[in-house]
């Protein structure tokens, strides 16, 4: 099972410790504790406090300022103060695959049992190849890593597969993230590519790195613990996307049904390049928004006749045989609605539409204005579309 890991990022021990307690009460399965973070940090004062009665088992992390952290001391102060923490009984240490083989020679083989090294290696700026990734899971595990750990960044979400596939394969246990809004499937689905854990956060202000999602929305809205191997996925292509209520919506109504299947945002910049990249079957259906509607006629093997008719689509289905084909229901949602928004005000006769003879202005001709003008058509209504451009 992978686990849940609540970074805490507080300033003061005291934050720590009622952010390690409210860390228990919302489900996670352990913290890091972020050293780096804490002003004036006394590692002798300070850890014993942190860990006394922590209510979750802890990840210590003192990450340098050239690693991304906040620390910027010495590495021996900081070798020590790791040191500490396992002798005082923590269950996981990080340290940076840059420095690793040093602290592995200052621990002189002292290592406790109880204590999982988890090697890391962050880049903040891109992804690497699969070979570069996989070179590179393999010098993590030559400094002797209990856990790999492998941190990058997406600057297209197809960077998120070459994960993906490193993870698959690899054969010790290991973490593999990919930073940015562009890598937050790289987080939801950990479960389903085998990784050891994942982060989530108590809340927007307690982030430790870009891209992380909360703690709540793993667990309510994606319902991580239910996610395995065999977990279909499903999503909204759109750019941009954060701001859609279509994943709360999507994954309630998979979850009453029984359907084992995850509904993620997926920010994407270039639709064909997204559906040739995840073409595997387990990826299996999307929602299609703006600015993708028109371009996925194009990148669909078949589609429905009121797609064809609109030249727009907003969704896109996965057949067995790995054909794509497209189909839109905006104009039935869309004109479903205006068509009670004034039914009181329509024809009393029930067969004919309340748009039936009446004038109606569509602002704008992008996918989702061609199926509402196809649909007031459709029901009878004049149709006049204002737009920007002709064509």
């Amino acid at each position: 099972m992978t686990l849940l890991c609540v970074p805490l990022v507080g300033r003061t021990v005291e934050e720590m410790k009622i952010d390690a307690a409210a860390a228990a009460a919302a489900g996670g399965d352990l913290v890091e504790i972020r050293l780096d973070y804490i002003e004036g940090f006394r590692p002798r004062e300070d850890l014993p406090r942190l860990l006394h009665s922590c209510p979750l088992p802890v990840l210590v992390t003192y990450r340098p300022n050239w690693e991304g952290g906040r620390y910027d001391g010495d590495d021996a102060t900081r070798f020590e103060t790791l040191c500490l923490a396992m002798e005082l009984g923590v269950d996981y240490v990080d340290i940076e695959l840059k420095v690793a083989d040093k602290f592995v020679d200052f621990l002189s083989g002292n290592k406790p049992d109880k204590c999982k090294l988890i090697v890391s290696s962050h880049n903040y700026e891109s992804t690497p190849s699969c070979e570069e990734l996989a070179n590179l899971v393999a010098r993590i595990q030559e400094v002797g890593a209990d856990i790999v750990k492998v941190a990058t960044t997406a600057t297209d979400i197809v960077d998120v597969s070459r994960m993906f596939q490193v993870m698959v394969h690899c054969q010790v246990p290991m973490i593999g993230l990919v930073m940015s809004e562009r890598g937050l499937m790289s987080r939801v689905l950990s479960p389903k590519f085998g990784g050891y854990l994942t982060f989530g956060i108590l809340d927007a202000t307690k982030t430790s790195a870009s891209g992380q999602p909360t703690l709540e929305e793993l667990l309510d809205i994606y319902n991580i613990r239910c996610i395995g191997p065999d977990t279909k996925v499903l999503g909204l292509i759109a750019n941009p996307v954060k701001q859609s209520k279509s994943p709360i919506l999507h994954n309630k109504c998979l979850q009453s049904v029984g359907y084992n299947a995850v509904y993620l945002p997926l920010l994407a910049d270039d639709l064909a390049r997204f559906l040739d990249t995840y073409s595997s079957p387990d990826f299996s259906g999307f929602s299609c928004s703006l600015p993708f509607k028109v371009d996925a006629v194009h990148c669909c093997h078949e589609h429905d006749a009121v797609a064809k008719s609109i030249g727009a689509i907003n969704t896109i289905v996965r057949k067995s045989d790995g054909k794509l084909v497209g189909y839109n229901t905006d104009y039935i949602g869309a004109i479903s609605a205006i068509e009670d928004g004034i039914g009181g005000l329509g024809s009393k006769d029930a067969a004919m539409s309340p748009l039936s003879g009446r004038l109606i202005v569509v602002v704008g001709a992008g996918g989702a204005a061609k199926a509402i003008a196809y649909g007031a058509k459709k029901k009878g209504a004049r149709v006049v579309v204002a737009n920007r451009t002709y064509g």
